[in-house]
């Protein structure tokens, strides 16, 4: 097949709908991660929590999007993608509408008459509500609007709308903090997802396959959680790599206080130097994966978790912004050699007819690691910063937690081998 008839199969074999939900998505991820870049700063600074308190509630608002993700299939399944779509947006323009109001006179009575706590909690769960929809909407479309000959190439299309969203979300997050206030970072998400209320129930059209097996319900979804249970197998490997995710969310836990308070305080800079992760993600992942695609997937895993926990240490050694971006720079690097061979060494540790129940739970690491991560970072950020004044030996914790992993793993390996549908010993390279 030419060029010129891959380029034509491409541009006929996706429907609208492909597009509408993949463009949206971009504003999803760009409204979320602007949200996050700030939040720390935004509840420390405008409304006063504790380090700790700061770090907990941080933890918490990217943790519960992991967890009620996946029940989120089931709800889109069941009331159809347009309307799940529409309304998923509708829901985090208010929620993030919310958050950036929390300080305001208009919410005083409620504020007022329950513990701060607890109310910036319930609200900081409202945008997970409307993300744990987005995304099976999309993923969902992305399969039945696309051809089966250009399929994987929606995949990566879609792949690349969620990177440009979070390269996007900190930057803008960035200007508004420092031009118009950090609060006003979250009325920004929400006019972003609320335009794409609009853009969803205007041009997206319901996209049907026949022959397309629905999502579980969220009743078998329920069971399926038992499922991970016994035999423990996965569960311990699911535990034991959320010490990889502690690590990696500490650049939405932590790194902005850290910053702010102990390297740049100018407004913006925090936020502005998240762009680094998934900038090296887009440009670097197609030549990161070439690179490794000989390591055996668990080998993967165990070097990428190494690689993200060192990177720490470059912003213990150098407390400069360059020594951020270093720093996020050798995460993305550590990220990008883990994330494919984590999913395919789930795949392989699935018994047969189980591989969906699997990898469906596969992002239970994610929430649990923001939830754990946000927490700890909060306590170390108080104890050795705030406490000790030796802000650095933050990171020297934080990288021990992510060796601490990668051991526990290569444990794992020796101590609860495989079945003989799982992958292959560590040693032995795919």
């Amino acid at each position: 097949m030419s060029f010129n008839q891959r380029l034509e199969e491409i541009r006929t074999g996706f429907e609208r709908p492909f597009w509408i939900a993949n463009i949206s998505e971009i504003f999803e991820r760009l409204s979320y991660y602007g949200a996050f870049a700030s939040l720390g700063l935004y509840l420390h600074e405008k409304l006063n929590f504790s380090t700790q308190q700061t770090g907990t509630l941080t933890g918490w608002f990217g943790g519960m999007v992991w967890f009620l993700a996946i029940f989120g299939g089931a709800v889109a399944d069941k009331i159809g993608f347009r309307r799940a779509l529409s309304t998923a947006y509708l829901i985090l323009a208010a929620a993030y509408f919310l958050i950036g109001s929390i300080g305001d006179a208009w919410l005083a009575p409620v504020r007022n008459a329950l513990p701060l706590g607890l109310f910036v909690g319930v609200i900081l769960m409202l945008p997970a509500l409307g993300i744990s929809m987005v995304k099976p909407c999309v993923v969902g479309t992305t399969a039945r609007a696309s051809k089966d000959s250009v399929r994987q190439i929606g995949y990566s299309i879609y792949y690349t709308m969620v990177n440009i969203g979070s390269l996007g979300g900190p930057y803008l997050a960035s200007w508004a903090h420092a031009h118009l206030g950090v609060e006003k970072v979250f009325r920004i998400s929400a006019l972003s997802v609320f335009a794409m209320f609009f853009f969803v129930l205007f041009f997206f059209r319901e996209p049907r396959k026949a022959g397309d097996a629905p999502p579980p319900s969220l009743a078998t979804v329920a069971r399926n959680f038992l499922t991970i249970l016994w035999p423990p197998r996965f569960l311990i490997f699911l535990l034991i790599f959320t010490g990889y995710w502690v690590v990696y969310w500490q650049q939405y836990t932590t790194l902005p206080r850290y910053i702010t308070d102990y390297v740049n305080s100018n407004k913006g800079v925090a936020e502005l130097i998240l762009i680094t992760d998934p900038l090296i993600v887009i440009f670097l992942t197609i030549a990161v994966n070439h690179l490794t695609r000989n390591i055996a997937p668990l080998r993967a895993v165990i070097l990428g978790t190494v690689i993200t926990s060192l990177s720490w240490l470059v912003l213990a050694f150098w407390p400069t912004v360059p020594g951020a971006v270093a720093s996020l720079s050798v995460l993305a690097l550590g990220e990008i050699i883990q994330q494919p061979p984590y999913y395919s060494y789930i795949s392989k540790l699935a018994p047969p007819g189980q591989q969906g129940i699997y990898m469906g739970f596969a992002f239970l690491p994610l929430g649990l690691g923001s939830i754990f991560g946000g927490m700890l970072g909060g306590y170390l950020l108080h104890h050795y910063a705030e406490i000790l004044h030796q802000p650095q030996r933050v990171w020297y914790a934080l990288t021990a937690v992510g060796l601490l992993t990668a051991a526990l793993l290569l444990v794992y390996d020796r101590a609860i081998r495989p079945t003989a549908q799982g992958p292959a010993p560590l040693e032995a390279a795919h």
